[in-house]
């Protein structure tokens, strides 16, 4: 891609929404070490309304098999604890008062090659939603050529660059689920 892909530039960060969205997706996956990504976004119920736990505590890993959450407000560490118990993850947590610490159970290899499949839905659920939108930019390519305000010569370069752009992006969707499957097959 020499020169500028007008077609593709309009649509550059919806492509890099959909890579930092598939990136997120992979993040909440638990593996074998903690992670804060695979707690932050469960909703606690606290103040009236449901808020993910990143916004009411601070999260840190102590330990690879450990997750320390301590709220803000210790006064929503029961409400915390509750969104734990709720959220069916298999953690086991323990309140010390002042803070809550969450430890993963090992893995299991049928949990592991379990979570290497989901890994391979949500990398075709990547590659459909990055097919999508290249399909509009096709469409866009090929309405353009009929309103006559590109060649021919420029469809066809144009349609090439958005393939080699596909390409690149369906490359790193596929480097990060193998990244994360690498992660999920430590023991």
């Amino acid at each position: 891609m020499a020169n500028s892909n007008k077609f593709i530039d309009k649509h550059k960060t919806e492509f890099d929404k959909a890579i930092e969205h598939f990136k997120q997706e992979l993040g909440s996956l638990r593996t074998g070490r903690a992670q804060s990504a695979v707690v932050e976004n469960i909703m606690v119920e606290a103040y009236g309304s449901q808020q993910p736990l990143k916004s009411l505590a601070a999260i840190s890993i102590p330990e690879p098999k450990t997750i320390q959450i301590q709220p803000w407000d210790k006064s929503i560490l029961k409400d915390i604890e509750k969104a734990f118990s709720y959220s069916n993850m298999g953690l086991s947590t323990v309140n010390s008062g002042d803070k809550l610490v969450a430890k993963l159970p090992p893995m299991t290899e049928e949990n592991r090659k379990e979570l290497v499949k989901v890994i391979g839905q949500k990398l075709e659920a990547a590659k459909i939603g990055l097919r999508r939108l290249r399909d509009v930019i096709r469409e866009e390519i090929l309405n353009a050529e009929k309103d006559k305000s590109i060649t021919q010569d420029d469809k066809f370069q144009f349609l090439d660059d958005l393939e080699k752009f596909i390409t690149d992006y369906n490359k790193k969707v596929f480097d990060e689920a193998k990244k994360k499957e690498e992660e999920v097959m430590i023991i």
